[in-house]
């Protein structure tokens, strides 16, 4: 099979920066290709050249036989190239049919939008796909899975021969990535060409036919799926054996850090009760819709409460706002951490030291010395890659966004630190790093609380896990090697409430 796509010799630079050198992608007809590499190794910036949002400094592209200059989305669309980004791109209080063709609406004439075709067109590309979806709703209405489809049924609209997908599985559950994998099962046979994202390599495994592997900005390596492993491309990924995919520690819990009572909040915090205790770690289990990330933003007071109450060091706290919780010692690594985590458009310094200020003197007299100092020794703790502690938050990459966050928080010296999903969207080699990082807290004898909707993880990284099922605790497990996914899977679909 012929080459469909080539990039060859692609050059990219940022002030500071050479993201992309000399980088070469060979991608066939119908086939499903990989995309590999730690955050930060130029996979994004790469894509975004394909799809337009980013020109190249130097290099060519070839598609189809011809050399063809892409410098906007709009020269994308029109060879059939598309992207479906991690943070989907759709505008929620519009219908999933004029999102569809958002820009390119069928006309009756030069003036008129030919609603019903259009609506019926859209509706006949949906049923195409599958997806279980009317094409009049609205978007907002919609969840994360039926989203992307719609994403999909967007790409399919411009004729898409080249489809991009950045780490679509991310938000979906396994029932979810089921249909989403024989949606590019089926897109494949139609001879359409998937270029595929992700950091869950199993996955890569199932669907892909080739890789290409990426690392600081330039080639490692290209192979064929079938004939390699997952410790093989890890080595290519990150240029180093990784022994251990979960570096847990054992340590003899201390003291009870936080204790909660019979909390409600909304209609999925149902009277949840936990306790944690310093140099522990209490893993989170459940299903998507179980109330996990809605009983941490209760304890962090990002939600209102209805009742119930919450100790810290046996003293029992009021938290009606974060403030409240940051004061009382508690930190809340948050599962969005564009949209709740980090303020994008601020330096790195400023999102370090935000939850801090005070640390660094008085607002009016801040000491700017202090702050650079402070922040300086994290991004080297840390092992943040950045050209300089100035570099926006927006132009970092996943995993070095997520090191940021954990920055602002190892700052703040919380006695509880709640983690929701803390390596989402980023590489083998940033998790290690995470769990390297959560294990420090641990023997500083902090309290940690790791929400995960990896299973491996959960039972890679915790001392006890909680499960929970419908906003309750449906059972407390010590983590102590009998503990198996089939026993929480059980207690996340409700565990003995089915015999009850």
């Amino acid at each position: 099979m012929a080459e469909y796509l080539e990039m060859r010799g692609i050059v990219k630079k940022f002030p500071g920066v050479l993201a992309l050198d000399h980088v070469n992608l060979r991608v066939k007809k119908g086939e499903v290709h990989a995309l590999l590499g730690e955050n930060g190794a130029g996979k994004s910036t790469l894509m975004k050249i394909l799809s337009g949002a980013y020109s190249k400094d130097e290099g060519e592209i070839e598609f189809d036989g011809q050399l063809v200059e892409i410098h906007s989305a709009q020269d994308a669309q029109r060879l059939g190239i598309s992207i479906i980004y991690q943070e989907l791109n759709l505008t929620e209080q519009l219908t999933v049919a004029e999102n569809i063709f958002m820009g390119r609406q069928i006309m009756k004439n030069k003036f008129q939008v030919d609603w019903k075709r259009m609506f019926g067109e859209a509706q006949r590309l949906l049923d195409d796909l599958n997806v279980d979806v009317d094409a009049h709703s609205l978007v907002r209405d919609l969840g994360v899975a039926r989203k992307q489809m719609v994403e999909v049924a967007k790409a399919l609209s411009i004729n898409s021969k080249v489809l991009i997908m950045d780490e679509p599985t991310a938000p979906l559950t396994n029932r979810e990535i089921k249909v989403l994998f024989d949606t590019i099962r089926m897109l494949k046979d139609r001879g359409v060409s998937i270029i595929y994202i992700s950091h869950r390599l199993e996955e890569v495994m199932e669907v892909c036919d080739r890789a290409t592997i990426m690392r600081d900005g330039t080639n490692v390596t290209e192979l064929n799926v079938a004939d390699t492993n997952l410790d093989e491309i890890i080595r290519y990924m990150v240029g180093r054996e990784l022994k251990e995919k979960f570096p847990k520690i054992h340590l003899e819990p201390g003291k009870e850090r936080l204790r909660v009572e019979n909390i409600h909040a909304g209609k999925q915090v149902n009277g949840v009760s936990l306790s944690v205790r310093g140099g522990e770690i209490l893993g989170i289990a459940g299903l998507v819709g179980a109330g996990r990330t809605e009983t941490a933003r209760a304890i962090f007071g990002m939600d209102p409460k209805e009742s119930g109450e919450i100790y810290v060091d046996g003293q029992k706290v009021e938290i009606d706002r974060p403030l409240d919780a940051i004061q009382a010692g508690i930190g809340f690594v948050t599962e969005d951490r564009k949209g709740e985590g980090l303020v994008l458009g601020l330096p790195i310094s400023q999102n370090i030291t935000l939850a801090t200020l005070e640390k660094l003197g008085p607002s009016f007299h801040m000491s700017l010395g202090k702050e650079k100092e402070t922040v300086n020794d994290y991004i080297g703790k840390l092992n943040i890659k950045t050209p300089s502690a100035l570099q926006l938050a927006r132009n970092l990459s996943g995993g070095n966004q997520q090191k940021v966050v954990l920055a602002k928080w190892l700052l703040s010296d919380s006695k509880v630190i709640i983690f929701d999903e803390p390596t989402r969207g980023i590489d083998v080699g940033a998790k290690i790093e995470v769990y390297n990082i959560i294990n420090s807290l641990i023997r500083d004898g902090v309290a940690v609380i790791m929400i995960s909707s990896e299973m491996p993880e959960v039972l890679g990284m915790s001392d006890r896990v909680a499960v929970m099922h419908q906003g309750e605790i449906t059972g407390v497990f010590d983590n102590d090697g009998t503990l198996t996914q089939e026993k929480i899977l059980y207690y996340a679909t409700g565990g003995d409430k089915h015999t009850a």
